[in-house]
């Protein structure tokens, strides 16, 4: 990051303090709604600035969890479960080199190095995995893990065959999920692809149970009726199930 760009973001944030700081004491905050006043004092508290100050943690701690943006916002989420929040999702970000790193269809335009290079890079494989292993052990370690559900998911797995131009497309049918914490049994693999991972063996779990369960474990009634303009009601999640033998 260049100087200027610092500069413009340190000023950005000057302006924002300055603005939150009038509107507290002008008396408009009485005209907000519940939903404005949360927003509100996520921006102006000071327990939520701490939070995003990574430069409070030791350079230790930076270092396990990767000097890089996915691994830096995962323990930048740990922050923020620590200062009670509720829900955080970190996506993995964009590689600086290469962009979008595991959408490896491989076209010409990609310029993608080749697979056992590229999982070596922190946005790939091997910067998810420390990331995410120094996440959970933190977790562990501070007492928050029983009472954190930790979900690493990604929205479909990849073609079990190499395409014409040596990448992988994209393929539905089959991947993995790994959960942590939050009252799931530990050290347990459930379910089985085939043997060449195109379709479920055994013990499928569908994205409706998957979410039932996630729901369940979180106090949430996912058949629960929402309504929806015009008067429509919509369930939470439609036909899924608690899987039980997911949860300790």
């Amino acid at each position: 990051m260049t100087l200027a760009r610092l500069d413009g973001r340190k000023g950005l944030l000057r302006q924002l303090d300055a603005r939150l700081a009038a509107l507290d004491t002008s008396g408009a905050l009485t005209a907000f709604d519940d939903k404005h006043r949360q927003a509100f004092d996520l921006l102006s508290s000071t327990q939520a600035k701490h939070a995003f100050d990574l430069a409070r943690e030791p350079q230790s701690v930076r270092d396990q969890y990767g000097r890089h943006q996915f691994g830096q916002s995962t323990l930048l989420a740990r922050r923020l479960v620590e200062a009670g929040a509720r829900f955080v999702m970190v996506d993995y970000g964009y590689d600086p080199d290469y962009g979008n790193v595991w959408d490896n269809h491989n076209a010409p335009v990609q310029n993608h190095p080749p697979i056992q290079q590229m999982v070596k890079r922190g946005y790939h494989l091997a910067g998810m995995d420390r990331a995410f292993a120094a996440l959970v052990s933190d977790l562990r370690d501070r007492g928050l893990l029983d009472s954190t559900l930790v979900v690493f998911l990604t929205e479909f797995g990849r073609t079990p065959k190499i395409n014409a131009t040596a990448g992988r497309d994209h393929w539905p049918t089959v991947f993995s999920v790994v959960l942590a914490g939050g009252g799931m049994k530990q050290g347990m693999i459930y379910g089985a692809s085939n043997p060449v991972a195109s379709e479920p063996d055994r013990d499928e779990v569908g994205p409706a149970d998957l979410a039932t369960t996630l729901y369940y474990q979180m106090g949430i009634i996912a058949d629960k009726e929402l309504m929806a303009p015009g008067n429509r009601p919509i369930e939470i999640v439609d036909g899924g199930k608690v899987r039980k033998e997911l949860l300790a």
